[in-house]
């Protein structure tokens, strides 16, 4: 069983035990099969990543999602979720696996059968969905669909031929890179080809769940069956159960955040006395360590929703911030700041293992596009800080061109702007993640880890800048 999915056991109709699902039922056929209207969800959901660059989030939110996933009950939701993760993860590998077995490429125009395919591919090779339920389902999709009906029959031959040489096919695939070429190249030209090779191979593996603790991190890593990391937060190993279950949650001692990400809002140090802005500051994570600090904290968002959100998270925490509601490429305060946090909007790209669908929906246009954005924040957030006053800038982008290149950009053209090194010293156990220029750069195959704890972490990169005057 691939390691995307541990500890997920489906039924025979390859639902996950549970409630029922509404199933989809066609204007003149009889009801589907069971585990019907999760494979349809799953593909139409897909074929809106691949074809129409749509973000996975969105479609499976459970208010305001994709309608055939809203209608599913819980069990076959947490199926559609695993295909997607799964097919979406793997897709170089299984559309290799599948032109691999197919005489002539399918016919051109023919992405619902591609999808079709893929769905069914990535339950053999990549679930423990049984073979026998991936391919009728399969078959059924096609036979329902009049664009596939035609063919049903190489559905079945095809996907047939995978489940009995599941092993051979799998070996012959372990070698095709499981990120898109172009993004690929893009790694390779920034790190090498070995490393990136390292950090294709790494977003097939699930993320962790790290926490940032409010104090005492050896206490909560024995409480909570976990290890306290270089940041100075709890890596969880495996567990059965909901986080909101866990000790410490309702008490708000703890809040979840991955390990790369605490690491921004730390590099200001104490923050007694100092008024700080967290900008683009929802979901509030960041917000929640700088009033830690010390730091008199306005957390700043161009949304009122995600402000509530934050405003919630905090009160769970115990903790206070003020909250503006702007967009902060036009804020003016009438006081500038001590400090200020700009984790800028950007690829995400260094977030595959929580979101698999980032590398399918965006492309070098976008890295481009946001980039040029993130650009324009700093260089006004720079402007939102007194002579003196620090600004920490970063993203969870591994492209260097919204990150390093940025940086060193606008330190050449700009002046009363310096960098301020981050010493590795200051921290053991991720000195690699210090670029010879100062600036923080992880990646997520650093930070091994054996036993029960997963490795990785997000790549991020964070560069601390000081106004001089």
């Amino acid at each position: 069983m691939s390691s995307d999915n541990k500890n997920k056991t489906f039924n025979r109709d390859g639902r996950r035990p549970g409630k029922g699902s509404a199933e989809f039922r066609s204007r003149d056929s009889a009801p589907a099969k069971p585990g019907f209207a999760a494979r349809a969800a799953a593909t139409k959901i897909l074929a809106a990543v691949i074809d129409r660059k749509t973000p996975l989030d969105g479609m499976l939110d459970a208010e305001g999602g994709n309608p055939a996933y809203k209608a599913l009950g819980d069990s076959d939701r947490a199926l559609v979720r695993a295909i997607l993760n799964s097919a979406l993860r793997h897709l170089p590998r299984i559309e290799t696996a599948i032109s691999s077995l197919l005489d002539a490429p399918l016919p051109e125009g023919a992405r619902a059968l591609h999808h079709v395919l893929v769905v069914g591919a990535a339950q053999m090779l990549y679930l423990d969905v049984p073979d026998h339920s991936a391919v009728d389902l399969a078959v059924e999709q096609a036979n329902r669909d009049p664009r596939n009906r035609r063919f049903a029959k190489l559905v079945n031959a095809i996907l047939r031929r995978i489940g009995r040489e599941k092993q051979v096919i799998l070996e012959q695939v372990a070698s095709v890179p499981a990120m898109p070429a172009w993004f690929l190249s893009r790694l390779e030209a920034a790190y090498g080809a070995e490393a990136a090779i390292k950090i294709s191979d790494t977003q097939l593996e699930p993320a962790a769940i790290d926490l940032t603790v409010k104090s005492d991190a050896e206490g909560w890593a024995k409480r909570l069956n976990g290890v306290v990391l270089p940041t100075g937060g709890v890596r969880l190993a495996a567990f059965e159960g909901s986080i909101p279950s866990l000790e410490g949650f309702e008490d708000g001692e703890w809040w979840v955040q991955d390990a790369a990400a605490s690491i921004p809002a730390k590099l200001f140090g104490s923050l007694a006395g100092k008024r700080v802005v967290d900008l683009c500051a929802a979901p509030g994570g960041k917000t929640a360590q700088l009033v830690l600090a010390g730091g008199k904290v306005t957390a700043l968002d161009q949304s009122a929703n995600r402000l509530k959100r934050l405003s919630s998270n905090l009160a769970r925490l115990g903790l206070e911030a003020e909250t503006v509601v702007a967009d902060m490429s036009k804020y003016q305060p009438e006081e500038l700041f001590d400090a200020a946090l700009l984790d800028a909007p950007c690829s995400s790209t260094g977030t595959t293992r929580r979101h698999p669908d980032v590398l399918w929906t965006k492309g070098p246009e976008d890295i481009a596009k946001l980039a040029a954005l993130q650009e324009r924040l700093l260089r006004h957030a720079l402007t939102l800080v007194k002579p003196g006053g620090v600004v920490v800038f970063s993203n969870c982008s591994l492209d260097p061109e919204e990150g390093e290149d940025l940086v060193a950009r606008l330190l050449a053209d700009t002046d009363g702007v310096e960098r301020v090194p981050i010493d590795p010293v200051d921290w053991p156990g991720l000195e690699a993640a210090i670029s010879p220029l100062g600036a923080f750069r992880t990646a997520p195959d650093m930070l091994p880890l054996a036993g029960d704890f997963a490795s990785g972490l997000d790549g991020f990169f964070a560069a601390v800048l000081r106004r001089t005057h």
